[in-house]
């Protein structure tokens, strides 16, 4: 997350401890599941189901200011994202790229001055954030907050018992979520251990962005949006999460990433890649596209 008095999840709020005879015991158990891999439904061609798929997110010029200045950095943003497809967003430093991310799940530093969005049929910027994850909205911040004192376990548990409460289903309880868990932790390489761990306290930007990779496979989100997933990752850790990201990806699911990097692109194929410029989208095309700005930089962009 961007700040620490933003999270676009839920409501951190107490619930009942877990005894630390019972943690170490389940997760021994855990230790003992297979290491798995994730596998995407079908192909590379992002997980379209035959027929035309259903749009997940359609923005219509969305303009978006600075809530403290008014200074306008979005200025009429179109894209039209349907299931099943995986949507990648290029451009220079200050093109709007993060804010862009951020107006979607709505941060409270910017304000929308026009233009519309809707998610799954319904008016996303009538929804506040919490309303919006509820929804089925995930976002993979540059650098998420460290929040001392709550367990990753507690976090996510919380987080995905307030969405199954928003949709009319029971909790998960501790036990049963220990086992939901394991092979989420497998696709990931991550130990048993970093369940303990408080959230992002102390984490590697590698680890971190593992975190909210197992978050997302965890709520199992309808559109994930992940801003600059691979910044900070070496090539395994980089192939690792990529990895995991193309295995969570499901015919009636969809991906907006934002990096600046090919070599993301060449492990998660994109349906479509889109160039940002001045706050607005100004180029979209196929992966190559992606090629073409990584070998002639965005100059040879703008003279095609």
């Amino acid at each position: 997350m961007a700040v620490a008095s933003f999270s676009p999840s839920f409501t951190v709020s107490p619930s009942p401890p877990i005894r630390p005879a019972n943690r170490v015991s389940i997760q021994t158990r855990l230790r003992s599941i297979p290491r798995a891999t994730l596998t995407i439904d079908s192909g590379s061609s992002g997980g379209v189901a035959a027929g035309k798929p259903k749009v997940l997110l359609e923005v219509r010029g969305l303009k978006a200011a600075v809530k403290e200045n008014g200074k306008e950095l979005l200025h009429g943003v179109d894209i039209t994202i349907r299931e099943g497809e995986v949507h990648a967003i290029m451009g220079k430093n200050g093109s709007g790229k993060s804010t862009f991310s951020k107006v979607l799940v709505g941060h409270p530093d910017y304000e929308v001055t026009d233009g519309s969005v809707v998610f799954k049929g319904e008016n996303l910027l009538e929804k506040e954030p919490e309303e919006r994850s509820h929804a089925g909205l995930f976002m993979s911040f540059q650098s998420p907050i460290e929040i001392p004192g709550v367990s990753n376990f507690e976090f996510m548990l919380m987080a995905l018992n307030a969405r199954r409460e928003k949709n009319g289903l029971k909790p998960i309880e501790p036990l049963e979520f220990y086992g939901y868990l394991g092979p989420k932790l497998a696709a990931l390489k991550m130990e048993p251990t970093f369940l303990d761990r408080n959230v992002n306290e102390g984490f590697s930007g590698g680890e971190k962005k593992r975190n909210e990779i197992l978050q997302l496979a965890v709520l199992e989100a309808d559109l994930a949006i992940l801003d600059e997933v691979d910044s900070g990752l070496d090539v395994d850790a980089l192939q690792d999460v990529a990895s995991a990201v193309n295995g969570l990806l499901k015919p009636n699911n969809s991906i907006l990433m934002i990096t600046h990097y090919q070599r993301l692109l060449e492990i998660i194929h994109p349906s479509f890649v889109h160039i940002m410029e001045g706050g607005k989208i100004v180029k979209t095309g196929d992966s190559s596209l992606a090629k073409q700005l990584d070998e002639g930089g965005y100059k040879a962009i703008s003279t095609v």
